[in-house]
């Protein structure tokens, strides 16, 4: 698979939903995620993200114009140890209360389905990074619908057990704006990872597109002592 520019992808790409990249710095020190949300309606759009302990929550940025909290308000970025949990729902805390009772990343999400929004049916998107005594391996995975298909989800899940310096993997909901929405196809696309956080974070929201960005989490982890280092965008303001 050749590697694609991601500033690039999302530059031609006026809603690809919400997105998650994960992968590893040029310079092979740091564990990196991002995280991006998107909206079209005004309940979508009126969100934050706001630190939430080792991990972040969505959260109304006008209460007062929050309809349906349903799929729009949970925890994207969850820690449990030395596992950071990354998601696009509420699965986040599905994978973080199973994998504390010993049940694996993939294990729990065949707890879950796809998202209850038809006609979108929108994919559920999962990472998880394992940060620890200075090794680093990250899996993805997308529950999806088949074809539509309510009655079917197919299941995929990525493990990236010897992560490339430089390299990274960006996996979304969605192919690009329609009614209903086209679920995301084929394998993670691998995508460059530059080694300073704030490129990565000003390049990201830069090529998000203007109208329809809402929020970017970014996180470097140092691979040998697990320091983080966080970037949280917000649109509204």
């Amino acid at each position: 698979m050749k590697k694609a520019d991601i500033y690039e992808l999302l530059k031609s790409n006026a809603y690809p939903g919400r997105g998650i990249v994960i992968g590893k710095s040029a310079d092979g020190k740091s564990a990196v995620t991002a995280y991006f949300i998107m909206g079209r309606s005004e309940n979508s759009r009126n969100r934050v993200f706001v630190e939430d302990g080792n991990g972040i929550r969505t959260q109304a940025f006008d209460p007062s114009k929050l309809t349906d909290p349903h799929l729009i308000i949970y925890a994207p970025v969850r820690v449990l140890g030395n596992k950071t949990i990354v998601t696009n729902g509420d699965q986040t805390d599905t994978i973080y209360e199973l994998m504390n009772q010993q049940m694996t990343f993939e294990q729990s999400l065949r707890t879950r389905e796809f998202e209850d929004d038809a006609p979108n049916y929108t994919p559920r998107i999962s990472g998880i990074m394992n940060v620890f005594g200075g090794n680093y391996s990250y899996a993805m995975s997308i529950l999806k619908s088949n074809n539509g298909n309510p009655d079917s989800c197919l299941r995929f899940t990525y493990s990236y057990k010897v992560p490339v310096s430089g390299e990274g993997h960006f996996i979304h909901t969605y192919m690009g704006d329609g009614n209903p929405l086209p679920s995301f196809e084929g394998e993670p696309e691998l995508v460059g990872i530059p080694d300073n956080i704030d490129e990565f974070a000003d390049g990201l929201w830069t090529a998000l597109n203007e109208d329809n960005k809402v929020s970017l989490f970014v996180r470097y982890i140092d691979i040998s002592t697990g320091k983080t280092d966080t970037r949280i965008i917000n649109k509204n303001r």
